[in-house]
């Protein structure tokens, strides 16, 4: 059987060593073998693809209560599916939020800078025209807040 070392570990799933070895203490993973002259730590390959899964998870924004929920809900198989499919899109709804919120202000830094943009060139129409979509801009900020 192959197994892997913290830092094997780590380089494979990007995650750090402390996150690995706070995942193993909340119960994400393992418990993980140890090597029996040294201690450290030998993941085996399941270890591995757990927490491959659980880097994506992370990568995605999912926090630890959920990528909990998501890991027993694995264990459980077919039986969770319901529940796994709602968790995620749950995640997703947020992420498409966090989207909308960013391009709200990435709209508005684009639309002041027109405005002085406009200002530079002593374009009155153009910062009139910007003065408008800035008026929108700060409108969707302020939904936001």
């Amino acid at each position: 059987m192959s197994t892997f070392t913290i830092q094997d570990v780590s380089r494979r799933t990007g995650l750090s060593e402390p996150t690995l070895r706070y995942y193993e203490d909340v119960g994400l993973v393992g418990p993980v073998q140890r090597d029996e002259s040294s201690g450290h730590r030998r993941y085996g390959v399941e270890d591995l693809d757990v927490l491959e899964t659980l880097a994506c998870l992370r990568a995605a924004g999912v926090g630890i209560d959920d990528m909990r929920t998501y890991q027993a809900n694995r264990a459980r198989g077919r039986a969770a599916a319901g529940e796994q499919r709602d968790l995620l899109l749950r995640h997703a709804e947020r992420v498409e939020a966090e989207i909308a919120a960013r391009r709200a202000r990435l709209g508005y830094l684009r639309d002041k800078a027109a405005l002085w943009d406009a200002r530079d060139r002593g374009d009155a129409a153009a910062e009139a025209e910007v003065m408008r979509r800035l008026v929108e801009s700060v409108d969707r900020l302020e939904v936001l807040r």
